[in-house]
């Protein structure tokens, strides 16, 4: 049996736990079971969290053992951290040591982001100068009732182009069947796709998924930014006034999650807009509209086999 005392963890003969040990613990508790043993080298490290998919390693971790045993541990996806010392500082020294470690380990973090950041961009590059024009006929286009614009096609799988400061910096892949990956390692936050022009004095549309900007795009004919999740949609909204200005008009059309707890797609949608002064609009559901539609392109394929 593990007993605490005081900042120290305790086995059953009463002996401090190993370090390694103890910050596994920590790590445990965040990401779920590891059977692994972290190295105490005061480098950064990377690993499968265990929830992710096969192959990944979006966690990291740093851990040292000279002095007071301390470290940080994170994940590139979920874009948090955390800090963890074996126990409190005994004197300002050793605080000023834990300080100084965690921005050593920021500074890992960062860099070791941008180089994952660097390498997904050339892959996307490669993939994306490798691929052909996508084939209207791709079963998911057709599903979505929708053309693919510019979208490319390797294989059976179909390739949305993700920009940051015009440049490709990420790809997401589109299977016949929905299921839809980024690059690994590749950047998210703040990037998008766009569909259209943007014109002097015509409104702009920033929106989640691509199927729903192609549908907005197809409707009114103005252009889109599609931010490809809920979460990313305020990082768009954001650089998108920046670029245009207070004048520019910016329209989100959000996501209505209607059978999800918090309704997450309506909430992230309001907030990009409070953030950044913009407008924000929903689908307007039939009475006997389906809940489990969310968002606009829904509305069209229902309308559409509803031959309404």
């Amino acid at each position: 049996m593990t007993i605490q005392n005081g900042a120290h963890a305790l086995n059953g003969i009463g002996l401090p736990k190993n370090p390694e040990l103890a910050f596994r613990d920590a790590m445990q508790a965040t990401f779920g079971p590891l059977d692994w043993l972290p190295i105490p080298d005061g480098d950064i490290h990377r690993f499968r969290v265990p929830e992710d998919k096969p192959g990944t390693q979006n966690g990291w971790y740093v851990l040292y053992l000279d002095g007071i045993a301390s470290g940080a541990f994170g994940s590139w996806k979920a874009n948090g951290s955390q800090t963890w010392s074996s126990r409190k500082p005994a004197d300002p020294l050793e605080a000023q040591l834990i300080a100084k470690r965690i921005e050593k380990a920021r500074e890992q973090r960062e860099s070791e982001q941008m180089r994952r950041h660097a390498t997904a961009a050339s892959h996307a590059m490669r993939e994306w100068s490798e691929a052909a024009a996508a084939n209207p006929q791709h079963l998911y286009l057709t599903r979505k009732r929708i053309t693919p614009g510019r979208l490319r096609q390797r294989g059976d799988v179909l390739l949305v182009p993700l920009y940051v400061d015009g440049y490709l910096c990420n790809l997401q892949r589109i299977m016949q069947d929905g299921t839809k990956r980024f690059l690994s390692g590749g950047r998210v936050k703040g990037a998008y796709c766009p569909i259209g022009k943007l014109e002097p004095g015509q409104p702009l549309y920033i929106v989640e998924g691509w199927a729903t900007g192609a549908t907005i795009h197809a409707e009114t004919g103005a252009a889109v930014a599609c931010a490809m999740n809920a979460g990313n949609l305020k990082p768009v909204a954001q650089a998108l006034r920046a670029k245009y200005g207070d004048s520019q008009q910016i329209i989100i059309a959000g996501d209505d999650d209607r059978m999800t707890a918090g309704n997450p797609g309506r909430t992230a949608a309001t907030a990009a807009a409070l953030a950044i002064g913009a407008e924000v609009a929903f689908p307007v559901w039939p009475t006997d509209a389906p809940l489990e539609l969310s968002d606009f392109n829904d509305l069209l394929c229902w309308r559409a086999s509803h031959g309404i």
